[in-house]
């Protein structure tokens, strides 16, 4: 690099060269300026045309496929060169044939995809030509690393722009992946290792417990019902005992209403599990039932028909009752005792009747009427009311005995 001295010594002894040069120096920087600013505009102009409405998930597919791409196109230069001899102008020419091949195949598929939504044979030949070009530039390799790595280029290329397609086509038709059967989170949960909801761990361990106490409770009054031995009932009651016990140190069960709540609704299921058996659920495909002309039934007897109305009937509280939840199991238990007595002798207690004898709301006795009618002894006395006299439960009608005489309430 000539020094100062050497620059200031050739100005001055030529002149007119130095101002020549200067000139065609100023030339160059606009001409470089003006290049500089259509680059500039070419590279905006692109960027909003075909980069900033995409996805930069999509941008950056692009980006990687062509890398990869490159990748095989050098490892196709060296094999035209050192396996087919190909050398100058023939050799530029020729070397990425498969590499263009590629990529027009590719965008015939996108272009498939967005009219016929398939791929079609174009999404075949990506992966074919991939594969071959993969093959042959790992052919003329070096080392054993340097061959995987020129069969891996090609087919991160090819995979990159599969699920490019692959969004793209859930994109056009609306639709969501398929979902496997076969999960590693399915997996744990059918050891037993995940949770399929959000609860945390606590309350995990409090609903087990609680459907622990549950199960050894409708397990015990099974073998009760069935005149189980006494040692059987022993066993059983000690494990209720030691599943009660462990609920209510781990799950505050003495203090905590709703966990108190959530053990009776579970209780109440599980001993009402065989009025499963004479539910007759409604067909969702059945016909309308005005369509089909009802059968006649026997008249009503004029002394039904009185009792059958309760609007006379004096309601002792029409208001929501705040209770306890130790009150209210202890009603509840009185109300089934009441229910199962009156059951047993034939009589179907209205709805009223276990308001006034337990002293509960009327919403509270609707809710547990309507749950244990449904058992087997009381859903045959309510059919039998049905087909001799044609009454229909609503909660409110009499019982009839043996003898036809009516039962309106308490014996």
């Amino acid at each position: 690099m000539p020094t100062f001295e050497e620059i200031a010594a050739f100005i001055t002894e030529k002149p007119l060269a130095t101002a020549v040069i200067a000139l065609l120096s100023l030339l160059g920087l606009a001409l470089l300026a003006v290049v500089l600013r259509i680059t500039w505009r070419a590279v905006s102009w692109l960027f909003s045309r075909y980069v900033a409405l995409r996805p930069i998930e999509d941008v950056l597919t692009i980006v990687a496929a062509s890398i990869a791409t490159g990748v095989s196109a050098q490892g196709m230069w060296r094999f035209s060169g050192d396996v087919l001899g190909l050398d100058g102008p023939l050799r530029l020419l020729l070397f990425a044939f498969i590499e263009v091949a590629i990529i027009t195949s590719a965008v015939r598929a996108r272009r498939n995809m967005r009219e016929n939504f398939s791929a079609g044979i174009d999404g075949i030949a990506v992966w074919a030509l991939t594969c071959l070009t993969a093959v042959l530039s790992s052919m003329d390799a070096r080392s054993l690393p340097e061959a995987l790595f020129r069969l891996a280029a090609p087919l991160v290329a090819a995979w990159l722009w599969e699920r490019g397609m692959a969004i793209e086509r859930h994109r056009i038709r609306g639709t969501g992946r398929i979902n496997w059967r076969l999960t590693p989170e399915r997996l744990l949960v059918r050891l037993g290792l995940a949770e399929v909801s959000d609860r945390t761990a606590s309350e995990v361990d409090a609903h087990r417990r609680l459907t622990r106490v549950a199960l050894a409770a409708k397990k015990a009054k099974a073998l009760r019902e069935a005149g189980a031995p006494d040692r059987k009932m022993r066993a059983a009651l000690a494990r209720l005992d030691k599943a009660m016990d462990q609920a209510v140190e781990h799950t505050g069960l003495a203090v905590d209403p709703a966990r108190q709540e959530a053990l009776l609704a579970q209780i109440a299921a599980l001993y009402n599990t065989t009025a499963l058996i004479d539910a007759d659920p409604r067909v969702p495909w059945e016909p309308e039932a005005d369509h089909h002309p009802v059968p006649a039934r026997p008249a009503l007897p004029a002394v039904l028909a009185e009792l059958v109305d309760d609007d006379d009937i004096e309601v002792l509280d029409t208001t929501p009752q705040v209770l306890s939840t130790a009150e209210r199991a202890a009603r509840m238990r009185a109300a089934r005792e009441f229910w199962d007595l009156q059951i047993s002798k034939g009589i179907v207690p209205r709805t009223v009747d276990i308001a006034q004898e337990i002293g509960i709301s009327l919403a509270a006795a609707r809710e547990y009427r309507a749950l244990w009618k449904l058992e087997p002894q009381a859903h045959a006395l309510i059919e039998a009311l049905y087909q001799q006299h044609g009454i229909v439960d609503t909660g409110a009608f009499p019982a009839i005995d043996d003898d036809g005489r009516v039962l309106t309430g308490k014996p």
